[in-house]
């Protein structure tokens, strides 16, 4: 699925945002580090303070795109069975 990328209003870095339930104008930054951060003693990721932050969309009310693969028809046989005895 892809899904449109909003700057960050901390790192200002350009985040995918994910659709928010029941507002259709606005977006939730996925979780990401900060440019630069560093682990903490105990080795934890540091995320940015702008993650999971509430931001306006900038395609409002576009259906998210799914990138699948397109199916191949599977070979067809001459005879289907339905039932095998």
């Amino acid at each position: 699925m892809k899904l449109p990328r909003v700057n960050c209003a901390v790192c200002d870095r350009a985040i995918a945002a994910g659709p928010v339930a029941g507002q259709i104008r606005r977006g939730r930054v996925w979780r990401h580090d900060a440019p630069g951060a560093r682990r903490d003693s105990d080795g934890s990721l540091v995320s940015c303070p702008g993650s999971l932050g509430i931001v306006d969309m900038p395609m409002p009310g576009e259906q998210p795109l799914f990138d699948l693969p397109n199916p191949q028809p599977e070979a067809a046989e001459a005879d289907p069975v339905l039932f095998v005895i």
